[in-house]
């Protein structure tokens, strides 16, 4: 009778505990461990498998200084301007990345630039003020990365196609906002050239020790679309469902490791960007090719609480002034055409761009040891021009620019930074030689552009 009822019990709580089970689930009658059904077990691997990440900004700023677009013409007009505001958003990603396996992943991102219109009405300042729609990208969200990648050897060698940064400069190679210290982007790299730089084309990267190298083949830029105050900045995009690739490119990047803490990257880009249109120009300008050679050189060093950055960029443009004179002519001829996406202006033969900051984490003097916040002290200084030189240089004297700015970086978690800046972008004096103020040949200093800047960022993985 006592092993019946034994036998009783044993049964009716084998029987509680199946119902108790969650449906899907098999108890290991040996380990008591539970087990994912075989759909269970295919889902949790493909979600192993899966990436989705992303960064943003949302910035508030208080310039104080004139924003009309005639300020540089006549300084002595807007001296006395009253400070402007502005709130912009001015990057929103999403990262979405897949493992495929066997060596195989693909990479995408998509980016909201400024609300992610794609199509934003500017005061034009090289076109008597008007107001211009500018084309900046085909389409109202910005594919920024789109790309299969197959590795091979380890990770020596990788093989990369499709829409792909083009890492010239720190600041394309590293566009993340935990990446610099100012509220927006370093204002010199981000003037002088495309950023943050992606084009559809073919890469070959690895590791190989201290070593990280990358050689990429690319769509050209289009000299259409630079401009005397941001040099090749928009010769990267299209204002058609395709990028125009008569023209071809290639990039070059190299980091080195061996000291710790410390990378030191070289990088540069050569590639013919005239005729990358859907206009034929005419036999007159059969010999103009419009080579840009580009050569950056930056560094990071993290140690000891230290974060310093710095870069030094230089571009030579040739053919800039028949280039210039082409554009100019063809502005004359299509300035009543409505839907123009071209700039049509003056371009340097030569640009240039250098930066260094330096951040002090004194959140270790401040917070007890543990899981504490980062809380960096930073300054920053840069110099850019882009017409450093040029049969119009002279024409443009305010692209010559120099800006300091110093702020702070708190992160309470890894993932996210507030950031606070004060900055102050100031221009040579003239030289007038002994003229008297009075002379109609006398030049005006321009006036200074200080401003303060707050910002919010993110930056990490979600899945």
């Amino acid at each position: 009778m006592k092993d019946k009822i034994l036998i009783a019990i044993l049964t009716l709580s084998s029987l509680c505990a199946m119902a108790q089970e969650p449906e899907g689930v098999v108890v290991d009658g040996v380990t008591g461990a539970t087990r994912q059904t075989p759909k269970e077990e295919k889902t949790t691997d493909a979600l192993s498998r899966l990436y989705v990440g992303g960064y943003g900004e949302a910035v508030m700023t208080r310039n104080f200084y004139s924003q009309s677009f005639n300020r540089y013409k006549k300084p002595e007009n807007y001296a006395n301007d009253k400070s402007h505001g502005r709130f912009d958003l001015p990057h929103v990603c999403l990262n979405i990345g897949y493992d495929f396996g066997k060596g195989w992943t693909l990479g995408s991102e998509i980016e909201f630039e400024h609300g992610g219109n794609g199509t934003a009405v500017e005061i034009e300042a090289e076109e008597a003020g008007e107001y211009e729609a500018e084309v900046e990208k085909g389409g109202e969200v910005n594919i920024e990365q789109f790309w299969i990648n197959k590795e091979l050897m380890d990770g020596k060698l990788n093989i990369k196609a499709g829409e792909i940064i083009v890492p010239v400069g720190y600041s394309n190679a590293y566009h993340e906002p935990n990446q610099f210290f100012t509220v927006y982007r370093p204002e010199g790299e981000a003037t002088i050239m495309p950023n943050t730089w992606h084009q559809l084309g073919v890469s070959l990267w690895g590791r190989l020790k201290d070593w990280r190298y990358e050689a990429q083949f690319l769509s050209g830029l289009n000299s259409e679309s630079f401009t005397a105050e941001s040099f090749v900045h928009y010769g990267a995009t299209s204002p058609y469902e395709f990028k125009v690739a008569n023209n071809y490119a290639g990039a070059l990047r190299v980091d080195n490791y061996s000291v710790k803490g410390l990378r030191v990257g070289l990088s540069g880009y050569y590639g013919y960007t005239f005729r990358n249109t859907l206009r034929t120009p005419g036999t007159k300008y059969d010999d103009v090719t419009g080579a840009l050679a580009i050569v950056a050189l930056d560094f990071s060093f993290n140690r000891w609480n230290w974060m310093v950055r710095g870069n030094i960029d230089y571009a030579h443009f040739s053919d800039a002034d028949e280039i210039s004179a082409y554009n100019q002519a063809n502005w004359t001829h299509h300035k009543y055409q409505d839907g123009n996406p071209h700039h049509y202006s003056n371009i340097g033969s030569h640009a240039l761009a250098y930066s260094l900051e330096a951040g002090y984490n004194v959140a270790p003097l401040l917070f007890p040891v543990g899981a504490r916040p980062a809380l960096f002290l930073f300054s920053r200084f840069e110099h850019y021009n882009t017409m450093a030189s040029g049969t119009y240089a002279s024409m443009y004297n305010y692209t010559k620019k120099y800006r300091c700015a110093f702020g702070v970086n708190y992160s309470p978690v890894k993932q996210i930074t507030i950031k606070g800046e004060y900055s102050y972008r100031f221009f040579e004096k003239p030289n007038n030689n002994g003229l008297a103020s009075d002379s109609p040949l006398f030049k005006q200093p321009y006036n200074n552009e200080p401003s303060v800047s707050v910002g919010v960022t993110y930056c990490g993985r979600f899945i």
